[in-house]
């Protein structure tokens, strides 16, 4: 039997019983590694029109014939299932071989498989759609291999295998020389190996770096790693899993006291990443003085496992219940915010007893707009402002739109960038960008018991005031806070109303 085995993480090589198969043509390489990647019968017509765009239909089939008697003519026999209507292919590939090894474990292995990033040195610039599939590939794959690190190095330490994470970490550093994350990453591991030298090597490398390529200065806390007396303080909580259906959620406690509070994410998260901008982790701090806060990173986001699927507000209502378990939380003040409070209604709804309370910031009940919905984006509209923020992702991606108070901050601007990186990938990001066009739960609306109070600042950009209006009018008993202010992200711009009002809502509880 014949057994393929093909490496995308790198130039594409392409192999049958061991043997190198060499490919005189870029798109008959181009069309092993769609089919591959598929996993599924594809339709010819799919195939045609992704490889010879500019062909018209007859002749763009007549080339997918010729590039598939190519393709068996180079390895000797037929590799691909062919009908009349689709192709197929079964065969070992690494890029899967490394995703699953991301979900399963062990992650040791995981980054040995990634060799180097998706498809390095191969390109089709006359087909658009293929470039792009390929884009959105390497991103999502590089993100898995950042995450993969980022658990192996805080694994090494904990397990008492210091160096082995100061290999991880290195690799971390080289792969975003940009990140200060990364670099506090080696720091940590150097610190932990016992070579204080080294450590302080690199904080004066990043600083360089830093200000060189950015032009501004490092956080403290990266700087303060230097100084023992303050490495026991600027610890983040230890970030744990718990798992749902086969499917990993990372999560944090912090603080402590009688109150539990659990913050449900926007979009975007990342449990590790958001302590490193000074002003959301003092807000992060103030909240846990009110009481217990559980954080966590929702299905496909952060430190959770990618799950290849659109999620929905149930899955997020099944997230919050598993971390809540996890955390040994019996009741619990529930945020919302933004995108994440749809899911926070779903939760309020099938459980009440483990509510004392509803908190929903900056949020909306329906992703787009409707006739009887005119609170939000059309699908036109939403479609432009999606292909926008995937466009700019890897940089500061609409900053503006979220927080436009700190639209000149630089320092802001490289924090939100490496956390957009980290936590996702631009084609991860788009589906579920998708789902939350589609989300609706005003049907659910009547049926939350719980009491609620809804915040919205008056000027946000990215979710109409009206909409949080709308929430507090169809929620019974529900009461609205108007907050000044243009920022949709709660850490920005005057946060004391906001912490005043949460604090007053907590204490009647």
């Amino acid at each position: 039997m014949e057994r393929l085995e093909f490496q995308f993480l790198g130039f594409p090589e392409f192999r049958q019983n061991g043997k190198r198969v060499e490919l005189g043509l870029r798109k008959a390489a181009a069309l092993l590694i769609y089919l591959a990647e598929a996993g599924r019968p594809v339709a010819r017509e799919v195939a045609a029109t992704l490889l010879w765009p500019e062909t018209d239909e007859e002749a763009a089939r007549a080339r997918l014939r010729r590039t598939l008697y190519k393709i068996r003519i180079a390895f000797g026999n037929e590799v691909i299932t062919a009908t009349g209507a689709s192709l197929g292919l079964s065969v070992e590939v690494d890029s899967q071989a490394f995703e699953h090894a991301c979900n399963v474990g062990p992650l040791d292995a995981a980054v040995d498989i990634y060799k180097g990033d998706y498809l390095a040195g191969f390109s089709l610039p006359d087909c658009p759609e293929f470039e792009e599939w390929v884009f959105f590939r390497r991103e999502a794959l590089r993100s898995r291999l950042v995450q993969a690190l980022e658990r192996l190095v805080e694994a090494k330490i904990a397990g008492g295998e210091p160096r082995a994470g100061v290999v991880h970490a290195t690799r971390l550093a080289e792969l975003d020389p940009l990140s200060e994350s990364a670099h506090r990453h080696l720091i940590r591991a150097h610190l932990a190996a016992g070579d204080r030298a080294a450590a302080e090597r690199q904080i004066e490398a990043c600083v360089r770096l830093l200000r060189e390529e950015l032009g501004v200065a490092p956080d403290p806390t990266t700087l303060a790693l230097g100084e023992p007396t303050k490495l026991a303080t600027l610890d983040v909580p230890r970030t744990r899993y718990v798992e749902v259906d086969g499917i990993h959620i990372a999560f944090q406690i912090a603080g402590s006291g009688p109150l539990d509070i659990v913050l449900v994410p926007g979009f975007i998260s990342h449990v590790e990443r958001v302590w490193e901008d000074r002003s959301c982790r003092a807000w992060i701090s103030a909240v846990s003085r009110l009481g217990r806060l559980i954080l966590f990173d929702r299905r496909g986001m952060g430190l959770s496992d990618r799950v290849g699927a659109r999620p929905t507000v149930e899955a997020t209502a099944q997230d919050i219940l598993a971390v809540m378990n996890a955390a040994g939380s019996r009741r619990a003040l529930l945020i919302g915010a933004s995108e994440g409070g749809p899911g926070c209604i779903r939760f309020a709804v099938d459980h009440p007893d483990r509510l004392s309370g509803l908190v929903l910031w900056g949020s909306l009940a329906k992703g787009s707009h409707a006739p009887d919905y005119p609170l939000a984006l059309t699908v036109a509209q939403y479609e432009l402002w999606t292909q926008r923020l995937i466009a700019g992702w890897g940089g500061p991606a609409e900053i503006g739109t979220f927080a436009p108070s700190l639209a000149g901050d630089r320092q802001a601007q490289n924090w939100w960038a490496g956390l957009l990186r980290a936590a996702s990938s631009p084609g991860a990001v788009a589906g579920l960008l998708e789902a939350l066009r589609d989300t609706d739960v005003r049907h659910l609306l009547a049926k939350v018991s719980a009491r609620t109070m809804v915040l919205h600042r008056s000027g946000d950009r990215a979710v109409r005031v009206e909409a949080g209006r709308f929430l507090a009018a169809q929620i019974p008993g529900a009461r609205f806070i108007e907050v000044d202010g243009d920022d949709h992200w709660f850490w920005v711009g005057d946060q004391q109303k906001l912490l005043d009002s949460i604090s007053a809502f907590a204490r009647r509880g």
